[in-house]
């Protein structure tokens, strides 16, 4: 027994003496591999990395983003990190709550929801953000010109502005950009591409933030509300312009004449009246116009297009406008009334004219002349006069006419009209 237990002694030293002796050959091995790890420079890794790309472009998954994964990868390799990779598009993140975070993407769930308008978000940064369009919180703001933003990216965006950096260059015009998206997005007019379509109508647009602008026009969600008289807007923009009627703040100025206006559109459309543009032309009849709206309208003139019903009488308009100013004619109402004499209008332009009567204001001036008129149309029809243009042309004798009211006139008196038939001898004959 003693035999047999010296025996086991003996073996059981020699398998740690051997387990020991392996382990150091083991480490030694091991510090060997280091040593040559450690040798591994740049351009191993670099060919590394080249040999991972090239096997995924064999099996043509080839990406930006999946050579990023390569080297994510490579790097958690050898710095010993943990990587979490996604099972859908094989995306790694170097923590567990940002992947938790990415595939919230795939499984579409959105579990933060906004209590005020419904709307609902996949992460509750997100929904934080969005509520500051409700708040009005605009927590960022900018040390050199005080303008304050609701988001810290925003804020950084808005400091190009002062420095000047235009980092982002498109390849094929030369403009450059301040934002990489801009960049992508202005390359859209050289490509043409279109990717946001809507779903409803199949319309196309360069960019998310417009078809979801277009959304609204179908779900008629209007998100953007004043927080003084309630009314609603589908866009930030025209909430932010419509809270200056509450204000009074007019920003944009005229540097001609001095005129102010609450919305930069504005100032923009009253500049033409200075310089006289007219961009926007009917290739039909070549009739110009300052506005793109009003170029839409006159088109259908040539279509005949009315869209827009009267429920009570059956008439139709080209514009939604000529039917709201019609409804009134069943209302009787007259909601625009002038603070100085009382006299009420149907149409707030009808009460901006008026009022012209009391400051004795004239905006519109004939450039030949000099003259001014105080409505748009009264300068029209005075300059016809520099002209000599006549659209108004009498059926029975040709003769012509500047003012529409000048051939009414014409026409209710026919002893004027140059032209009469003798019906007793059958042929034409001449009033002198």
């Amino acid at each position: 027994m003693s035999f047999i237990k010296e025996e086991s002694e003996d073996i059981r030293i020699t398998e740690v003496f051997s387990i020991k002796h392996e382990d150091t050959e083991e480490q030694t091995d091991l510090k060997v591999l280091k040593d040559e790890g450690q040798e591994l420079n740049q351009n191993e890794e670099k060919y590394l990395l080249e040999k991972s790309c090239d096997f995924i472009m064999e099996e043509k998954y080839l990406s930006c983003s999946q050579t990023e994964e390569v080297s994510t990868r490579i790097r958690a390799q050898k710095t010993g990190t943990r990587v979490f990779c996604c099972k859908h598009c094989g995306k790694s993140f170097s923590q567990y709550e940002t992947l938790k975070r990415h595939m919230k993407i795939h499984t579409e769930e959105k579990p933060f929801i906004c209590k005020q308008c419904g709307k609902i978000f996949t992460l509750k940064g997100n929904l934080k953000k969005h509520i500051r369009i409700h708040t009005g919180e605009k927590p960022f703001a900018c040390k050199q010109c005080k303008k304050t933003f609701t988001e810290k990216r925003t804020l950084e965006r808005h400091m190009r502005i002062h420095t000047g950096e235009k980092s982002f260059t498109c390849q094929q015009c030369g403009t450059s950009f301040t934002e990489k998206g801009n960049l992508v997005r202005h390359m859209r007019i050289h490509t043409g591409d279109k990717p946001f379509t809507c779903q409803k109508c199949g319309k196309s647009f360069t960019e998310k933030e417009n078809l979801e602008r277009h959304i609204r026009i179908h779900t008629r969600e209007k998100p953007f509300t004043c927080q003084k008289c309630g009314k609603s807007f589908t866009q930030k923009g025209n909430l932010e312009s419509h809270m200056r009627m509450h204000t009074g703040e007019k920003p944009y100025t005229c540097t001609q004449c001095g005129k102010s206006f609450t919305a930069k559109r504005n100032l923009k459309l009253h500049m033409s009246i200075h310089t006289g543009e007219k961009p926007f032309t009917c290739q039909q009849c070549g009739k110009s116009f300052t506005q793109k709206q009003h170029l839409k309208v006159h088109m259908r003139n040539h279509t005949g297009e009315k869209a827009f019903t009267c429920q009570q009488c059956g008439k139709s308009f080209a514009e939604n406008a000529y039917l709201k100013v019609h409804m009134i004619v069943h209302s009787g109402e007259k909601p625009f009334t002038c603070q100085q004499c009382e006299k009420s209008f149907s149409q707030r332009g009808h009460l901006k004219i008026h009022i012209r009567s009391h400051t004795g204001e004239k905006p519109f001036t004939c450039h030949q002349c000099g003259k001014s008129s105080t409505t748009a149309v009264n300068l029209k029809y005075h300059m016809r006069i520099h002209t000599g243009e006549k659209l108004f042309s009498c059926d029975q004798c040709g003769k012509s006419f500047k003012l529409k009211k000048s051939l009414n006139c014409h026409l209710s008196l026919p002893k004027k009209c140059g032209k009469s038939v003798n019906l007793n001898q059958g042929s034409e004959t001449f009033i002198s």
